[in-house]
């Protein structure tokens, strides 16, 4: 990269503020009060982001009368649900290629439940008036390297021989560039039903909004700090009070677990993005991206990018930073020399809008375990449900999570229950330093296939054989 463009490029960082462009927002509702005291309920869920709202809600839609207490460590909505891409996909498996190779046997139960997933979640928009600027839009898989063309075209021949295209098209360089004009397209892969975009922080701020109605006792900045047994129930200790509940679900990601064992099968993978200053009308002209759908490049190291309600572009992601230990920690949320990186990516793509600003810049942590989709399971003899792993695509996926952990504490056997996937759980991560050192492998190895026309080396080749690796 010349040092002339380098400095072009980050020019346009210049006025970009270090905060979620979604949580910047003036209609932040205001947190409610601290638990204080000793309370008691029904169903106890920990965690205020999509896990955990969705849990509470449609735990009161399936029973009004429950007694239902949710507890946030600090806003609703502060973490990865209200700092990712706002991409909705009806996939559960992490896409479905991933479903694919881990339950073959299951993929299409797996689709027709994460379709459905979807359908309820776009219901559940319009019955509780979730302000969230949903849009069923749709989402294009770009090809940006001539193999990357191939693999696709491959792909999609593989979906129609599984009968799995359904809804799915497949555009050379010039149906995509028709989409969208970047010259760096070569093809796509368009999926017109199964993702919507949506505003990430307002959907999180309205499903409180929407517990709050049904009755559900919503206390933010109360960190849950431990839990324990409690007679026929539990108990969790929180910094100016306690709460006992018949049943827990504990709905934290990336933060640790309040049962112990579950910790070993996330790690925190730190993601990053950008916001543009809004396009002028002739700046959206010029790229003629007039269906709105959501986009993500096929690289082993992939951008995603979409256009905001007022016509912003998000770009997002190809770094990937695992941090050594695996902490979460805030000064890891701004990352100045991936945000140089991603805004030289952004004017490569679209080098017509040359001179645009980034008014925004941010990162957060992602809850990855190694088969990259949600696992799941319950604790202290039923009483305790947990889901987490999303690893990046959970903002649909975390409702069929909800669902999840309601049916486990309920001790029912459903089609949700009795899959492979929620039955069984992935590998979990070695200790340090060989998580670390794994990870990097990894990762080097990844960009070198990008490098090298997608071509594998052993060591991929064998992650990929043991169902481990490492998603960008």
């Amino acid at each position: 990269m010349a040092p002339s463009a380098m400095s072009r490029w980050t020019k346009s960082l210049s006025e970009a503020q270090p905060v979620p462009y979604w949580l910047d927002d003036p209609g932040k509702p205001h947190p409610e009060p601290a638990l204080t005291g000793a309370e008691t309920c029904d169903l106890l869920v920990v965690g205020g982001g999509y896990s955990g709202l969705w849990t509470a809600l449609n735990a009161k839609e399936r029973d009004p009368q429950r007694d239902v207490v949710l507890l946030e460590g600090r806003e609703v909505g502060w973490a990865a649900s209200g700092r990712n891409g706002g991409f909705c996909a009806a996939s559960i498996t992490h896409g479905l290629a991933n479903g694919l190779t881990r339950w073959p046997d299951e993929i299409h139960k797996l689709e027709e439940l994460g379709a459905r997933n979807l359908d309820e979640i776009e219901q559940a928009v319009a019955r509780h008036d979730l302000d969230c600027d949903f849009e069923r839009t749709g989402e294009i898989d770009v090809a940006t390297e001539p193999h990357q063309a191939a693999e696709l075209r491959d792909w999609y021949a593989e979906m129609e021989r599984s009968g799995l295209a359904d809804g799915t098209e497949f555009l050379d360089a010039e149906a995509v560039r028709e989409q969208v004009d970047s010259p760096t397209f070569l093809a796509g892969l368009h999926d017109r039903r199964g993702v919507a975009m949506l505003n990430p922080a307002k959907l999180a701020w309205n499903l409180k909004r929407a517990c709050i109605r049904l009755g559900v006792r919503v206390h933010e900045h109360t960190p849950a700090l431990a839990l324990k047994p409690y007679g026929a129930g539990m108990a969790v200790r929180t910094p100016y009070g306690s709460i006992r509940a018949r049943k827990v679900a504990l709905g934290t990601n990336i933060f640790p677990s309040l049962v112990k064992r579950v910790r070993a099968y996330t790690v925190p993978v730190y993601d990053y993005a950008l916001m543009t200053e809004p396009l002028t009308a002739d700046q959206l002209a010029s790229i003629g991206w007039k269906n709105r759908q959501g986009l993500g490049d096929s690289a082993n190291q992939f951008h995603y990018f979409r256009l905001s309600a007022d016509n912003r572009i998000l770009w997002g992601g190809y770094d990937a930073i695992y941090p050594y230990g695996g902490r979460v920690r805030a000064e890891y949320d701004d990352r100045p020399e991936t945000y140089a990186k991603l805004a030289g990516h952004f004017f490569t793509c679209f080098p017509q809008l040359e001179g645009m600003r980034f008014t925004h810049a941010w990162g957060g942590a992602i809850d990855t375990c190694s088969r990259f989709s949600a696992f799941y399971g319950t604790a202290h003899h039923g009483k305790v449900a947990y889901a987490a792993g999303y690893t990046g695509l959970g903002v649909g996926a975390t409702r069929f999570g909800a669902d999840v952990m309601l049916d486990l504490l309920a001790g029912e056997t459903t089609e949700r229950t009795s899959l492979e996937m929620v039955r069984k759980k992935p590998l979990p991560f070695p200790p340090e330093p060989f998580a670390w050192t794994g990870i990097a492998l990894t990762k080097w190895s990844l960009a070198r296939a990008d490098a090298h026309g997608g071509r594998r080396n052993l060591w991929l080749k064998t992650m990929d054989k043991l169902g481990l690796g490492f998603d960008s």
